[in-house]
């Protein structure tokens, strides 16, 4: 298997996170694995790129633009800035709740995310808009996120690994007293993308 992956928010959103749980599935079923963030300032709310390349053909850990196989994006405004990486036929997911930066915060800019999402969905052949809050609901909380949205691209079918490596890895590097909540979001993630789920 050959897939590009890149995850993209901001700091405190658990990408980083996300991106060693696909790694480490990846490695747990014999893949090679390249890897690389990009955190710039993410202690302060900055974004934060995650990018993922399993199999022989990726020489650099570095996604080249239009190469990524999918897109996992904690915010809207994220995802848009990272679209010059996903390939012609790739799949977005994105959150549609915006994380506000402090510009908006002082200037009250009107940023909610709507824009952001329609511009995707123009431009994206294959787009799943998952609200974080109502799929964290169910965990009670909002920090599972990171591990909603891998159940939603392992429901879909595009990440191209089985759910049971992916929850291996959650209960290998979550902290046990969190590990339920975790599993919870997980599922309800999947759930999601089943009704996504590509042939």
């Amino acid at each position: 298997m050959n897939k590009d992956i890149l995850l993209c928010g901001v700091g405190g959103q658990g990408t980083v996170l996300a991106s060693k749980l696909i790694a480490s599935a990846a490695m747990r079923n014999n893949q090679t694995v390249h890897s690389a963030e990009t955190i710039g300032m993410a202690q302060r709310g900055g974004s934060v790129t995650s990018h993922v390349r399993i199999g022989d053909n990726a020489y650099s850990p570095l996604i080249p633009f239009g190469s990524a196989d999918i897109i996992l994006a904690f915010e809207p405004a994220e995802a848009v800035r990272n679209l010059q990486y996903l390939k012609k036929d790739g799949i977005v997911i994105v959150n549609s709740i915006p994380v506000k930066p402090v510009t908006e915060s002082l200037q009250n800019t009107g940023y909610d995310g709507v824009e952001m999402i329609d511009y995707l969905k123009k431009k994206c052949s294959s787009v799943i808009v998952v609200n974080a809050e109502e799929i964290c609901k169910a965990a009670g909380s909002s920090k599972v996120f990171n591990v909603a949205i891998l159940g939603v691209a392992v429901g879909t079918g595009k990440l191209g690994l089985s759910r049971d490596s992916i929850i291996s890895e959650i209960k290998d590097r979550v902290k046990e007293k969190f590990i339920q909540i975790n599993m919870i979001a997980f599922e309800k993630g999947e759930q999601i993308g089943a009704n996504y789920e590509i042939k």
